[in-house]
């Protein structure tokens, strides 16, 4: 079904709208997203074999030596259609799935999360802080939060994303649009943040080495991008929550809830009653207790959650752990609530809650198993590296060495982020391009890696290769039974076209217009 109009007289009933409507007609003619998966795994068993055969390479830009770069300095691709292809299928078809890292993320967070749901506890924090507040402000403080989450890596994509499409039904508004405002701002804006994030080291780890390809004593820290990816916090901010109240909302309508795939009785927006109210502030002390006894495992030096190599929160147990505390954070208060209001009564009652929301991921967890084939499948052939190197040659051979080069090199990192989902995958590849062609033009790496990550984040939101993709997928056909592919790109894809339009306008009126570094002690321009 297209997504509808609403207002007066048809009210969006522009081009843009038009075109949005034909986006999800082509993409719900798609078969079944399941099946979809299952195809694209034969497509790449299919190409690799034809370009096995013809032993087709391209030259590999990354330094000799590099991790992974073979000894004839070539990228080939690797055929799945012969014995070894077969070999290496089976035998790594179950690693494949369970190996997986969105799977084991998300199941485990949503068991602690299925508690606190179950308890009640959920919908009655939810009641208490979104009554009396406008409209504007929750779809404000959505998108915002969603950005902010990427500090603490899966956090947004498991808890915040499902919880938002909670708070606009409870609202009355559609939950589709909580769920795409979530998502906007999780993965959208995956590069903004006020604080640095694990992507941050990842990043300028990639570019530095890049860099000394032209310079050998270049240095990119952590945070050559933390005064640019602060205040495009805010602009996302804005314009996420733009797009879900000018575009998004407007076209999806009001939302009739005999299209739901669960029950969704619970959430409900009546008055937070006197009993809730003393389950919420039990929970929020079991809340408070619980991040002073983590305050203590990671403040002091020496801490058991620091890295025990370093002594700093950077790269430690604590971070690679946050599902852990995910699970704790929301099953602990969950049970205190639940308790108190009587909707956790014995130890069964929790199991159920658990059951409950395991139940539900039934749609999710088959998807993954064929995602992740096809995930693995493409990484194996080398599919994905061929087509970036190539993309990235064609760039350079335009010949371009203005500021306009910036546009072409956005673009090329949102396509190529269409094929691969990984940040730092998509850079360790092209950065050694990239970074010495754009270097050799006069700008300095910093500049170069702050426009890249506006090319990976604006177009995650319409890539099934992102590895959460499926999940928000799964979330979505709570609220809307057989929502099809084609539906959930088209609600995405005005987030990515005003995104990748607002931030690129950004970052030229940032380091052009207005000369500013894009982080500290970072240069814009390059000098040997």
């Amino acid at each position: 079904m297209p997504l509808k109009s609403s207002g007066p007289s048809g009210g969006q009933s522009g081009a843009f709208v038009r075109f949005l409507n034909i986006v999800e007609r082509l993409g719900n003619l798609l078969p079944h997203p399941i099946t979809l998966f299952a195809m694209f795994c034969m497509a790449v068993i299919v190409i690799s074999g034809i370009a096995g055969y013809f032993e087709l390479s391209i030259t590999d830009p990354r330094p000799v030596g590099s991790s992974g770069r073979s000894e004839d300095g070539l990228i080939h691709v690797v055929s799945l259609m012969n014995a070894e292809g077969l070999r290496m299928i089976v035998s790594n078809l179950v690693t494949n799935f369970t190996g997986f890292t969105p799977l084991g993320t998300v199941l485990v967070a949503l068991l602690g999360v299925g508690i606190a749901e179950r308890s009640g506890m959920l919908s009655a924090a939810m009641r208490s802080l979104v009554m009396g507040t406008s409209k504007r402000l929750v779809t404000l403080t959505i998108v915002f939060a969603g950005i902010i989450s990427n500090t603490a890596s899966e956090l947004g994509y498991v808890v915040l994303i499902p919880m938002a499409a909670m708070i606009f039904h409870s609202l009355g508004r559609h939950p589709l649009a909580g769920l795409a405002a979530a998502f906007a701002g999780v993965s959208g804006g995956y590069s903004a943040n006020l604080l640095l994030g694990t992507v941050d080291p990842l990043l300028s780890g990639i570019t530095e080495a890049a860099a000394q390809m032209i310079d050998p004593v270049y240095t990119v820290g952590p945070e050559s991008n933390w005064y640019f990816m602060f205040a495009s916090t805010f602009l996302i901010t804005i314009l996420g929550a733009l797009v879900t109240e000018k575009i998004v909302e407007p076209k999806l309508g009001k939302y009739d809830a005999s299209e739901a795939a669960v029950d969704l009785s619970h959430q409900k927006m009546d008055s937070v009653n006197a009993l809730e109210k003393r389950g919420l502030k039990a929970a929020g002390i079991a809340i408070l207790l619980l991040i002073a006894l983590l305050a203590l495992t990671i403040v002091p030096e020496g801490a058991p959650l620091r890295n025990p190599q370093t002594g700093l929160v950077a790269d430690s147990p604590f971070l690679k752990g946050i599902v852990a505390f995910i699970f704790i954070c929301f099953a602990i208060p969950g049970l205190v609530y639940g308790k108190v209001v009587g909707t956790m009564k014995c130890d069964k009652d929790v199991i159920d809650a658990m059951s409950h929301s395991m139940s539900s991921m039934g749609m999710y967890i088959v998807l993954v198993f064929f995602a992740s084939q096809f995930v693995a499948f493409f990484k194996w052939t080398n599919l994905g590296a061929v087509l970036a190197v190539s993309g990235a040659d064609a760039l350079s051979a335009i010949g371009l060495t203005g500021p306009l080069v910036f546009l072409l090199f956005i673009i090329m990192c949102g396509v190529i982020n269409l094929m691969l989902g990984s940040a730092s995958a998509q850079w360790a590849v092209t950065a050694p391009i990239f970074v010495p062609m754009l270097m050799l033009i006069g700008y300095a790496p910093e500049t170069i890696q702050a426009a890249y990550r506006i090319g990976d984040s604006v177009t995650n939101l319409i890539t099934p290769m992102m590895s959460y993709f499926g999940l928000i997928l799964a979330v979505a056909s709570q609220y809307k039974k057989n929502l099809g592919i084609g539906t959930l790109i088209a609600t995405m894809l005005p987030y990515s076209i005003v995104f990748f339009i607002g931030w690129t306008l950004f970052f030229f009126l940032w380091v052009f217009v207005l000369e500013m570094p894009v982080g500290p002690g970072a240069a814009t321009y390059y000098t040997p």
